[in-house]
């Protein structure tokens, strides 16, 4: 029998069919009455999705697991046949329009209605949780409105469609926009996914949009893998919340216990600050204050493993699921994270402020100091800083272009920086060449002037440190140079020792240069000494 069509007799099992009120990958939903006389929304399963004896065994034990709920928030599981010749689940039959339709009549939902929605969803949730069952299709087309209060509905039962005949490649079970990335990776569902799908369905209910945007699934999918989620709309006071629960990565997702302690009492616990991967900086903001209330200790019970949930999609490549095929390119930003980025308070600031001073005098006295010399730990310096930018870009690009990292991306880096190596060595030679070209510039310019020895070396430094922060290829030293003297500025005692260390260095060269000459080693002088053609120049 079908489950298209109600059978004959308008009955299933003892209920009798009123009206047909949903339908999904696993059945139709019917407003049904029980001989008692009790509505209930009664979901007669597809013949494919119950065909054989293990699938009914399997969708006996999710009911024995389901039937342990009790919450207002959940439409629990009132009785169900496994064994019928057309299975069936009844369920509490909860009046009202479901989020998507509320939405779509309504608008978005707004000021505290929105947080008593976000808390009362994060309940649901965790009472699902609780019994060890995962909901795995939590979307606001499963989120009925019972006044202002949300009931979850159909949880716990794609666990029947964990079936190799429809998991099949080419196929994925779920609603694209609302499914977690792990489980488009083909990956095990777990706790961390309904967070992922709560914060979805929380963000369409507070701007009346899907996050992930809408289009093609294989386009809303590859949005859903990097993390290109458009949340602008959503208010301030829930944006760090839902940001932090659209983690691409399950672990850094918070738990359900601890989302609920944050709306219920969204007092300051903890504070940290959320920084941006680069790729989608343009969906999220820089600094974002991330306010999370600690969550007591909770014994959850070991959830079950499952596929995704219903509501087939069909996939033309789903054996390269790398996000071969993504169509967008990587957006013109500068891979390593921008200076805003990081602290922007004063006295952050002026630590960098500080680092990156007493770098530029230890390379302005080293130079002055020993000119040759210098030039060989600036241009190894250039050439580390230079190879480790291509690797770190390289990395970064994978992982934009699949969405996440994986376990042997440290080995594959690791790899190919000797490929990397002999990448920057060209642009490392043509910069600190350019750079000492353009000191040598600056010398002569100060020697067609009278002016002391000391101070034309140390003009020539300035101009070289300069030439390698500005000049050709220079971005591959600027970027991660910064990079490593924010990481260090971020506390006060490093900050302290590397300029105390820094300053040591630059005030000795500058002693030497005063006080013991200039080392002109491995030259047999100055390049204007007497009997040079430069000093020759200089000397007519």
């Amino acid at each position: 029998m079908s489950a298209a069509t109600p059978p004959p007799a308008a009955r299933v099992g003892p209920y009798l069919l009123l009206a047909k009120i949903g339908e999904g990958g696993m059945g139709l939903v019917y407003l049904a009455r029980s001989p008692e006389g009790r509505r209930v929304a009664l979901k007669v399963l597809r013949p494919h999705v119950v065909g054989d004896e293990e699938a009914r065994q399997r969708l006996a034990r999710e009911v024995a697991s389901l039937r342990r709920v009790r919450s207002p928030r959940v439409a629990e599981v009132i009785d169900a046949d496994p064994w019928a010749e057309t299975p069936y689940v009844a369920t509490r039959y909860v009046p009202g329009l479901s989020l998507h339709q509320h939405i779509r009549q309504h608008g978005p939902i707004e000021g505290e209605d929105l947080r008593w929605l976000a808390a009362g969803l994060a309940e649901a949730i965790i009472a699902v949780h609780t019994v060890g069952v995962l909901h795995r299709d939590v979307k606001p087309s499963n989120v009925l409105l019972e006044g202002r209060s949300p009931v979850l509905i159909d949880f716990g039962l794609a666990r029947v469609a964990d079936d190799p005949r429809l998991t099949h490649s080419g196929w994925l079970l779920g609603t694209p926009g609302y499914l977690a990335p792990e489980i488009l990776y083909g990956e095990d569902a777990s706790a961390a996914s309904d967070v992922h799908s709560w914060a979805a369905t929380v963000a369409f209910a507070a701007t009346g949009r899907p996050p992930f945007g809408t289009g093609p699934a294989l386009a809303i999918m590859d949005r859903v893998r990097r993390g290109e989620h458009d949340l602008s709309g959503v208010p301030d006071d829930l944006l760090p919340l839902l940001e932090h629960a659209l983690e691409a990565e399950p672990e850094d997702r918070p738990e359900t216990a601890a989302l609920l302690a944050s709306l219920r009492a969204p007092a300051v616990v903890e504070e940290r600050t959320v920084r941006l991967a680069p790729w989608s900086r343009r969906h999220e903001h820089p600094t974002m204050p991330l306010v999370l209330a600690q969550a007591p200790d909770d014994d959850l019970t070991d959830v079950l493993d499952a596929t995704g949930p219903t509501g087939p999609v069909t996939l033309s490549q789903q054996a390269a699921p790398l996000g071969s095929a993504a169509t967008e390119v990587l957006p013109d930003e500068e891979p390593w994270p921008q200076e805003e980025a990081w602290p922007q308070d004063e006295s952050s600031r002026l630590r960098r402020a500080c680092l990156l001073t007493a770098l530029f005098a230890l390379v302005v006295a080293g130079f002055a100091a020993a000119p040759y010399l210098s030039l060989v730990p600036i241009a190894v310096l250039a050439l580390l800083l230079r190879t480790a930018s291509w690797a770190a870009d390289s990395a970064r690009e994978r992982k934009w272009r699949r969405g996440r990292s994986r376990w042997y991306d440290g080995l594959l880096t690791a790899v190919s920086t000797p490929w990397y190596l002999l990448v920057a060595t060209a642009g490392t030679a043509l910069l600190v060449g350019c750079a000492a070209m353009l000191a040598f510039v600056a010398g002569i310019g100060y020697l067609l002037f009278p002016a002391p020895r000391g101070l034309v070396l140390a003009m020539m430094g300035a101009v070289l440190a300069a030439a390698l922060w500005c000049g050709p290829g220079s971005s591959r030293v600027r970027r991660p140079t910064r990079e490593l003297v924010a990481r260090v500025s971020l506390a006060g005692w490093p900050t302290r020792i590397a300029v105390l260390l820094l300053g040591v260095g630059a005030v000795a060269c500058g002693y030497v240069a005063a006080t013991g000459g200039v080392d002109w080693a491995p030259g047999a002088g100055a390049p204007w000494a007497p009997g040079t053609l430069l000093g020759g120049l200089l000397g007519s």
